[in-house]
């Protein structure tokens, strides 16, 4: 088993899987407190579609990289890394603006569901709810898969573990327990996936490179393959040395040959993307949590 890999699947499916429990969760506790239990099973029909398409969303692409060849092969893998570092680096600022009012929009969406008692509603509400998280999951497991190459297997494993943890949180969530510091628990989740997504980002650059669209840069930074190689070179260690390297490879993008551009961008990305993410939220954007409706509808 690749180390670095599975990890990597377990911190994304973790945190996204964390976010679409903890989705599902308020929907299901707010309809059991509004006397409205018997909805719960269109709750689960548009959480079990959304499941499904983003399934078959992540095969169909992981598949297709597979039938590619040079250099298109390396042309998909790198849009799909890049748009997999797009995807989680929007995803982490969205979660950050709106995590806090996150629990107000959903409970009016769901009194207006029921008020207009459509059959749909609530399906079509879930669906919508995780579905973004879902194709987010599935485009950033296969950009991590397509980077990581014989670590898919990994990647996946991993995952499922991370989803089968968050649906255990997901439970607590349901009955009302703390089990965790959710916004501590996002922040440093955040954190992990900042530096995966540079992984990501420049492991596309590289691509792009080996194609001959980026011609800037090409040169090797530094060599210090003979240390800590990222992958089995001639000359260079094997055993715990060469361990460490592909984890750190598989789960940071960590190369040690690298390129002066790649390296340009990964240490950019990282110094850009932290800073704004640790930035603290502005006063007016803490204001909005507020909920009115809530406790009215409650």
């Amino acid at each position: 088993m690749d180390l670095g890999s599975f990890t990597s699947g377990l911190l994304t499916g973790l945190r996204e899987g964390v976010e679409a429990a903890l989705i599902i969760s308020i929907l299901l506790a707010y309809l059991a407190r509004t006397g409205n239990r018997e909805s719960f099973g269109r709750i689960w029909v548009g959480t079990g579609a959304a499941v499904v398409v983003s399934l078959a969303a992540g095969i169909t692409l992981f598949v297709t990289v597979g039938e590619l060849q040079s250099p298109w092969e390396q042309i998909f893998e790198g849009l799909a890394m890049l748009l997999a570092a797009s995807v989680v680096t929007w995803m982490l600022f969205w979660m950050r603006r709106q995590s806090a009012g996150v629990r107000g929009e959903l409970q009016a969406a769901v009194d207006r569901a029921l008020t207009e008692g459509t059959v749909l509603g609530l399906v079509i509400l879930a669906f919508t709810a995780v579905i973004r998280e879902g194709l987010e999951t599935s485009l950033f497991l296969v950009g991590l898969a397509t980077s990581s190459r014989g670590g898919a297997t990994s990647v996946l494993l991993g995952a499922l573990v991370g989803l089968a943890i968050a649906v255990l949180l997901g439970a607590g969530f349901y009955r009302g327990a703390r089990v965790i510091n959710l916004r501590t628990f996002f922040r440093w989740t955040g954190i992990a996936l900042i530096f995966i997504a540079a992984g990501l980002l420049s492991s596309a650059v590289h691509e792009f490179i080996e194609i001959g669209w980026i011609t800037v840069g090409t040169g090797t930074a530094f060599d210090v393959s003979a240390i800590l190689p990222h992958a089995p070179i001639d000359g260079a260690p094997d055993g715990v040395a060469l361990v460490v390297g592909q984890f750190l490879h598989a789960l940071f993008g960590y190369n040690s040959q690298p390129e002066v551009t790649t390296l340009a961008v990964w240490a950019g990305y990282i110094v850009i993307v932290l800073t704004l993410f640790l930035r603290p939220l502005a006063p007016r954007a803490q204001q909005v949590t507020a909920a009115p409706d809530t406790s009215a509808a409650a």
